[in-house]
């Protein structure tokens, strides 16, 4: 079994930063990328950022240059920084997470979070 637990999330004035976590563990053998999705009350998920096991990275328009994910891969865990944060950036953050689990390697699977509430006022 595979998991993914977020966490970081909070209430933040507009302007503030935040730093989320994402911790994948269980029956892993390797991750390909990880991601950060959010989703707003009444919105459709949207994508944030991605990183590849390689290291590569990529941003949505609307959070370029103020968001930053990076990966720790040893521990499994991927980060968001996020910068100079907006009212409308007030959402649900999930983690997800492409891998290959130790019981079955000839596939790749998406993993989701439960996701951490970030709130921005304004």
């Amino acid at each position: 079994q595979v998991q993914l637990v977020e966490s970081g999330g909070v209430l933040v004035h507009a302007g503030g930063s935040l730093r989320l976590s994402c911790e994948a563990s269980g029956r892993i053998f390797s991750i390909n990328r990880m991601c950060w999705y959010r989703q707003a009350p009444g919105k459709q998920r949207e994508l944030v950022a991605v990183i590849t096991s390689g290291g590569n990275t990529n941003y949505a328009d609307y959070v370029k240059g103020r968001f930053t994910i990076s990966r720790d891969k040893a521990k499994n865990t991927v980060y968001l920084q996020m910068n100079r944060l907006k009212p409308e950036e007030t959402a649900v953050y999930l983690c997800n997470a492409n891998l290959t689990s130790v019981t079955n390697r000839l596939r790749t699977d998406d993993y989701w979070g439960q996701g951490t509430q970030v709130t921005v006022s304004s």
